[in-house]
């Protein structure tokens, strides 16, 4: 039988940049206690009192069909926080409720991109954004982003890689996996570049509420960007809600227009509880972002005390987000090699950089989402593995 191309265009996508951790699986269903270390997802339970909103919704019969665009209480309450937050009006007809970010990025992708063009995006990177583009037809293009600037893309390195065909910056702040954070001038500088190209830019803002240091800010929130810029965000991360899967896109009216007709072939709306519970929870402060913040920076910090300047190893705090990167270039082995060695001599699992882009061979992410005595445990067998590491390229 025949099938489309874009089925071979996401054949095998990305299943080595998780080998690692699926090794980890197998070890743990044959009975070794592993230390795992390489999914990021909040280790809070979901508040309860959205759960509870989300159950009297359902009791309440509002589990039937949804709007398309999305429910009207939940754009109500989106329209608030960013008309709050750009100091723009934005109203439901810059609004579109999708089941999650992913979902969210994929159909902004595929209203925007298609074979013949390319999609700019910073080198590392989010490991499914390799299927978004693909799927599009598009081809990826990659800025690299330097450590010596702390992994945020700079406008000079973006403006070297653009072409005739490039059409959309990818843009993630705070970053994954490095937990960048761009701050205004940054993110002004580069909107200039996008401007002079005609290019569109697509900001994956998950992280907004996972900073530890620094100031959040977007191109949806600079009047000269508004008309080229679309959002996308969820409660995945901010509310420790990621099986709910919602989320959403800001955008100019005239792309939700567009996009609307595509979005209804694949979604045709989503759960009005969900919406009813999203409502809610973008209508107070998070408690669960706040509890988070605290335990991942306090984790940061014990990581980086425990790794940084050992064996060689450098693993600095992070701005933002639910990982921090150690560099283990020093121990003359590639990410991929020590996370598969460190495995398999003190069974710890973490994620290689090399799974996140080219420009982070050689380092290794960790998730902050663990208990601080298997953090301790962990860290101190990757310091052990640098060491012998060390000590045999001494001998």
């Amino acid at each position: 039988m025949r099938y489309a191309s874009v089925t071979d265009r996401l054949a095998g996508l990305g299943s080595d940049k998780w080998a690692v951790h699926f090794r980890a699986r197998q070890m743990k269903q044959a009975g070794h206690e592993i230390i795992e270390l390489t999914i990021g997802e909040p280790d809070i339970p979901t508040p309860t009192d959205m759960i509870d909103v989300a159950e009297r919704a359902m009791r309440a019969g509002r589990t039937g069909y949804s709007s398309g665009r999305g429910e009207p209480a939940l754009l109500a309450a989106l329209s608030a926080k960013y008309t709050a937050r750009t100091g723009r009006q934005i109203g439901p007809e810059n609004i579109m409720c999708f089941s999650g970010t992913q979902t969210a990025l994929s159909m902004v992708m595929m209203g925007l991109a298609e074979e013949g063009d390319e999609i700019i995006t910073g080198d590392p990177l989010y490991a499914t954004y390799d299927g978004v583009v693909r799927a599009t037809g598009a081809t990826r293009v990659s800025v690299p982003l330097r450590p010596e600037k702390g992994f945020r893309m700079q406008a000079a390195d973006l403006e070297k890689v653009i072409t005739p065909r490039s059409k959309v910056l990818l843009l993630n702040t705070p970053h994954n996996p490095t937990g960048a954070v761009l701050s205004a001038a940054e993110i002004a500088e580069i909107g200039q570049v996008c401007i002079r190209h005609n290019l569109w830019i697509v900001s994956d803002e998950v992280y907004e509420l996972m900073i530890f240091n620094g100031t959040f800010a977007s191109p949806l929130d600079r009047a000269e960007l508004a008309d080229r810029t679309i959002a996308v965000a969820s409660i995945s991360k901010s509310h420790a809600a990621p099986g709910f899967r919602s989320g959403w896109c800001i955008a100019p009216k005239e792309f939700t227009e567009r996009l609307l007709p595509l979005s209804e072939s694949m979604l045709f709306g989503g759960q009005p509880f969900i919406a009813d519970m999203t409502a809610y929870a973008l209508g107070r402060p998070s408690t669960a972002a706040a509890t988070m913040r605290e335990s991942f920076l306090r984790r940061a910090q014990r990581i980086s005390e425990r790794l940084d300047g050992k064996a060689g190893i450098v693993s600095k705090i992070p701005q933002a987000g639910m990982f921090i990167l150690a560099d283990i270039r020093a121990t003359g082995l590639s990410g991929q090699e020590f996370a598969m060695r460190l495995l398999e001599e003190e069974l710890v699992a973490v994620m290689p950089g090399e799974s996140f882009g080219d420009n982070l061979a050689g380092y290794l992410r960790l998730s902050l989402s663990v208990a601080d005595d298997k953090i301790d445990a962990a860290c101190a067998g990757i310091v052990r593995l640098a060491s012998r590491l060390q000590q045999r390229k001494s001998a």
